[in-house]
């Protein structure tokens, strides 16, 4: 994939009423996840690791920590004199919908025009994975296609935000669209990326604005079925979705398992994230841990298990702590029990403090909070 013929724009607030507890202060692309990372991370390196040198963020609102994550782009090697990252904020408003792609794609009208790039790819921020788009491109290309939207098959996500189902032939032509279905067992499913020309994205952003269509997968994608040539490339690899917080939990746990990192983090193309220069993890005298993900930057004192620790987490002597997921500088004091509860940045849980959650409805602890 030639770094001048594709660029990338990754949707930075869609589906933030979601995970409503951590998108308050932040926007989804600014979620952290397993340790070290932020959710805009993953997109934003398989499309440096595929090849595009441009990549738009578009943003609505909440985006200052998405601001200070990104930077200029330098650890995505994305600090350039031409090309680069573009942090792409709201800067026109053509209708009252909020949340809507073809509103965000509308106000980046001018961005779209001067740009050179050939073709355009399409992604949200709530789908974890490590895709390669050179694939994708090369299917798109011996397609003929106009668009080529990524999907994966198998059962449909639960409380995944209006899926759309596929109706796809052998040769991988798309002949129907639905959104929202009752669908029982496995079938094509979205994951929210897609690839077409640049040109004919303008385009068809013009037409839905010049109709007041601004449902992107309705009005956009449902609605052009038959008037392009609409293929679909298949996904095999893992991926979760964030489709609530037990889906955020459950994908931060799912990060125990040697087979799950193997796909996420892999060598010859590695998922970069904002460089945080920190002490290594230390371990007191008396401490235990067992089965967690400790970034480094923590103290811990007492007894880690099952659990994901972030940068700068102090865990107390004699606290006993599982099945956490606990982000950057929080505290939690000497002889606290904690058991399936996710604390945001910066919190701090007092000494001989209990919170018990459950597997299906962990307990949440809002971003510099005081227990």
């Amino acid at each position: 994939m030639r770094g001048n013929n594709v660029m990338g724009l990754i949707f930075s607030n869609v589906h933030e009423e979601k995970i409503r507890e951590l998108t308050e202060r932040r926007t989804m692309g600014s979620v952290p996840f397993g340790g070290r990372y932020r959710l805009i991370d993953f997109p934003l390196s398989n499309m440096v690791n595929s090849g595009i040198n441009k990549v738009g963020v578009l943003t609505k609102s909440n985006y200052q920590s998405l601001m200070d994550h990104l930077g200029s782009g330098k650890a995505w090697d994305l600090s350039r004199k031409r090309e680069g990252l573009f942090l792409l904020p709201p800067f026109d408003s053509r209708s009252a919908v909020s949340n809507s792609r073809v509103e965000s794609l509308a106000s980046i009208a001018a961005y779209l025009t001067n740009s050179r790039e050939e073709y355009v790819l399409l992604s949200d921020c709530d789908v974890i994975c490590n895709i390669d788009y050179t694939d994708v491109l090369a299917f798109h290309m011996k397609r003929g296609a106009d668009i080529t939207v990524i999907y994966q098959f198998g059962k449909l996500p639960e409380k995944i935000c209006e899926p759309t189902v596929y109706s796809i032939d052998p040769d991988g032509r798309v002949r129907d669209l639905l959104v929202n279905p009752n669908v029982d067992g496995d079938c094509n499913f979205g994951m929210s990326m897609l690839l077409l020309r640049r040109e004919l994205l303008i385009r068809m952003v013009n037409d839905c604005v010049s109709r007041n269509l601004y449902n992107f997968k309705r009005d956009f994608l449902q609605r052009n079925i038959s008037n392009y040539a609409v293929y679909g490339y298949e996904f095999k690899g893992y991926a979760q979705y964030i489709c609530s917080m037990n889906h955020y939990f459950d994908a931060n746990m799912s990060l125990m398992l040697p087979s799950v990192r193997a796909q996420l983090f892999q060598k010859d193309r590695p998922i970069y994230t904002k460089v945080r220069d920190d002490m290594p993890a230390r371990y007191g005298l008396g401490s235990h841990v067992t089965n967690s993900l400790i970034a480094d930057g923590c103290v811990i004192e007492g007894s880690v298990e099952n659990c994901v620790l972030f940068r700068g987490v102090h865990i107390g002597k004699g606290a006993k702590v599982e099945n956490c997921v606990i982000m950057q500088d929080s505290v939690i004091g000497p002889n606290c029990r904690l058991n399936y509860v996710v604390i945001d940045k910066d919190v701090n849980i007092r000494n001989d403090r209990s919170l018990l959650g459950f597997q299906s409805y962990p307990v949440f602890i809002s971003k510099g909070s005081v227990v």
